[in-house]
């Protein structure tokens, strides 16, 4: 009798715990830099997030290769060049997420919300604070949007004086989180 009461009481949290996290396997991470010459735009639709609000635990990590550009060539060299992303395949965001809490998914609203923690980019990582929206729907899905600058030579990526790229590059990410 007393054995499945305990079991009881062991299963209770995790299905607790269960239900307060999110993910997406198909977020959208989009870069810009504005040059003289011309504008160099990418975007990757497979990063994917993990965001848990009991710990307040979030991680959003994308393949370097899944940048799409307009000129398959931006493509080439960005990879091997830049990136060099055979050596640096991924780039991450680990953090804790500020603004939100598990009470406030219970409800439809927008929520102004904080990552504090590290990003990751070509093996080099810088700790960061990025600002963001958490929009919550009736059924409780959430749009998670942030836009934020990323400086390549903070993250140890070289480019020559004469290549036409910018010294920051604007990021925006929209991820569609889905309950685990």
């Amino acid at each position: 009798m007393i054995r499945p009461f305990a079991l009881s009481l062991l299963l209770i949290p995790a299905t607790t715990f269960a239900q307060e996290r999110y993910a997406t396997r198909n977020g959208e991470v989009s870069f810009f830099s504005s040059t003289p010459m011309e504008d160099i735009t990418a975007m990757n639709h497979k990063a994917t997030c993990v965001m848990d609000l009991t710990s307040g635990r979030i991680q959003v990590s994308m393949l370097i290769k899944a940048f799409e550009f307009e000129k398959a060539l931006m493509q080439e060299h960005f990879n091997e060049n830049y990136m060099e992303s055979n050596t640096f395949p991924k780039a991450d965001l680990q953090g804790t997420l500020k603004g939100l809490s598990a009470e406030d998914t219970k409800k439809p609203g927008k929520y102004a919300v904080t990552i504090d923690g590290e990003l990751t980019i070509h093996g080099v990582v810088q700790k960061r604070s990025i600002p963001g929206t958490i929009e919550v729907d009736a059924a409780g899905a959430m749009k998670a949007t942030a836009e934020f600058i990323v400086k390549p030579a903070d993250h140890g990526i070289r480019i020559p004086g004469d290549v036409n790229v910018a010294k920051e590059i604007r990021v925006n990410a929209a991820l569609d989180l889905r309950k685990m």
